[in-house]
């Protein structure tokens, strides 16, 4: 597995920058700069925030994408891609909306 790879593939999926991924996981946008350039792997703390801020495991991040799309339906990879794509402001009020209508 190609740790940068499935990291900017799922940052894409959420339309999101490196910016934004930076600033989400808690970390300086140099430092996700410095492993796509001197193709490092992110340390283990790090690797934690990123999964953090795509609100995932770091066990779901290494799980391969064929297991997880057996699992559930396109519709539902969909629904969890926008989810990803709301702040964390943004997802507490849509969990409140749907706690409200359920």
């Amino acid at each position: 597995m190609d740790i940068l790879e499935k990291i900017t593939k799922m940052r894409l999926e959420r339309g999101w920058s490196e910016y934004e991924l930076a600033e989400r996981a808690g970390l300086t946008q140099s430092t996700i700069s410095s492993w796509y350039r001197k193709n490092l792997i992110p340390s283990i703390p790090s690797l934690q925030h990123i999964c953090d801020a795509y609100g995932i495991t770091l066990s779901q991040f290494f799980i391969e994408d064929e297991c997880f799309s057996e699992q559930l339906t396109k519709a539902q990879i969909e629904i969890l891609n926008r989810w990803y794509r709301l702040t964390k402001d943004q997802q507490k009020k849509l969990a409140d909306f749907l706690d409200a209508i359920l």
